[in-house]
């Protein structure tokens, strides 16, 4: 059996609650939290210095690898608040004075198996049935998207990839994208084009199948 590739909203929802209870929870949650809405792959997120963030813009620089396209995305206010959260701890930390976002209590940039090892603990502690990994929110990430109406051209832009074939999946699989097929209007205002229904007003029928 293919091993599951993403994880579902309700999986990152609880990474991101069951990171809070654990050690260092301001640096972990705001970890994760990060790598889920930038689909940070693990060196991207872990590259991340304080330069990259502008709180008071509410932006954050993106540098993309794999020859992925660069850019600038947006701070949402729970991540800001995590951000802020994160370097209040950080300041009493070891190794404060250095440009790394994500450091570990020694005072080092965080490697790759502390992110992974971190990822492993909070999936294990929150009851996933799966052990989270970087690129399984990188993958989230572009699902979320695509639930939320994003076209796309915009989650292709949004994660950096070159080729739209990589992007093709998260829309591909969205059955929310054909949901306005059977509520196409005719033409006339208030009706519909779902070839079992009448063609009633929306209230009455509401593109629902009439058998």
């Amino acid at each position: 059996m293919q091993k599951r590739k993403f994880l579902t909203p309700e999986e990152v929802s609880r990474l991101l609650t069951t990171s809070l209870d654990g050690p260092n929870p301001e640096r972990n949650h705001c970890l994760i939290l990060m790598t889920f809405l930038h689909g940070y792959r693990a060196t991207e997120v872990l590259r991340l210095r304080l330069s990259d963030i502008d709180l008071h813009g509410r932006q954050v620089n993106v540098s993309r690898i794999k020859n992925s396209f660069s850019t600038i995305h947006p701070l949402i206010i729970r991540e800001v608040r995590a951000l802020r959260a994160w370097l209040r701890v950080r300041k009493k930390w070891a190794g404060e004075d250095n440009d790394w976002l994500f450091i570990s209590r020694t005072g080092n940039p965080l490697s790759r198996q502390q992110l992974y090892n971190i990822l492993t603990d909070v999936s294990r502690k929150g009851g996933l049935s799966v052990n989270a990994h970087p690129h399984m929110l990188r993958h989230a990430c572009g699902y979320a998207l695509a639930d939320k109406g994003a076209d796309t051209r915009l989650i292709q832009d949004y994660l950096g990839h070159r080729n739209i074939r990589h992007t093709v999946r998260y829309t591909a699989s969205n059955a929310a994208r054909f949901g306005e097929i059977w509520r196409g209007r005719t033409g006339k205002k208030g009706q519909q084009n779902d070839p079992f229904c009448k063609p009633f007003p929306r209230a009455e029928c509401d593109g629902e199948l009439v058998l």
